[in-house]
């Protein structure tokens, strides 16, 4: 599986050998503000690791870019569960502005 940063149409692409489509992490930047919101896996690269691997790929490029990251995404909430060395660059709190 490759996956390549697609910025034009903000998105993580991950794709097989022969270059198909398995997934896509969309994003959004705000200055050093990333916010993923939405992971998608074709059908037929469910349950292969595809939506990991974009989530990794997404928090190791927002940790070189030195990004704070604001997941929206299920997905993405869900798998930092299970990963805690990327807590440090996630925002976990937000304030209201009265």
């Amino acid at each position: 599986m490759e996956i390549k940063d697609v910025p034009e149409k903000g998105r993580f692409e991950a794709r097989d050998e022969a270059g198909a489509l398995a997934g896509i992490l969309t994003y959004q930047v705000t200055g050093q503000i990333v916010v993923y919101t939405h992971t998608s896996v074709e059908p037929n690269f469910e349950r292969q690791g595809v939506g990991s691997a974009l989530a990794q790929a997404a928090m190791e490029d927002a940790r070189a870019k030195s990004r704070t990251v604001v997941p929206i995404c299920e997905f993405v909430l869900e798998w930092l569960k299970k990963h805690p060395e990327y807590e440090s660059i996630v925002a976990r709190t937000t304030r209201h502005i009265k």
